[in-house]
């Protein structure tokens, strides 16, 4: 086995059950059960962060870390005609997304970001078309 260096920033690495870890092409959705992935992502404007949708992950948790910069994390409501819960994240700080939860990102500035979580079912919604 040859080892080489991943860059995280274009591509991700899959830590699977059975202890094995995988480099592979990036992908915000689908992967295998069980299987945990860890992406990094340099970032520029909101667009980069997809701010204009939620996301979610169903399958587990996630971790969203901000190694550089600032990032504002958006939790969706889980009420009806409730407000959106903004957590702000600077350079070093993390926060755990709840399985399930719909949340979506805004940048302070450009950042370098850090995602943790299982993949499988995780979906993508346009603000306009959500319940808001």
């Amino acid at each position: 086995m040859t080892i080489t260096p991943v860059d995280l920033f274009s591509s991700m690495l899959d830590f699977r059950p059975d202890g094995g870890v995988r480099a592979g092409a990036r992908r915000m959705t689908g992967g295998d059960p069980g299987v945990w992935q860890v992406a990094a992502f340099h970032v520029e404007t909101d667009a980069d962060v997809h701010a204009d949708h939620w996301e979610v992950h169903p399958d587990a948790e996630e971790a969203v870390c901000c190694l550089a910069g600032g990032v504002r994390l958006y939790l969706r409501p889980t009420a009806e005609g409730g407000a959106e819960e903004m957590v702000r994240l600077g350079a070093g700080t993390a926060v755990i997304v709840p399985r399930g939860r719909w949340h979506r990102l805004e940048l302070d500035a450009p950042s370098d970001l850090m995602s943790i979580t299982r993949r499988p079912g995780s979906g993508l919604e346009r603000r306009s078309a959500s319940r808001e």
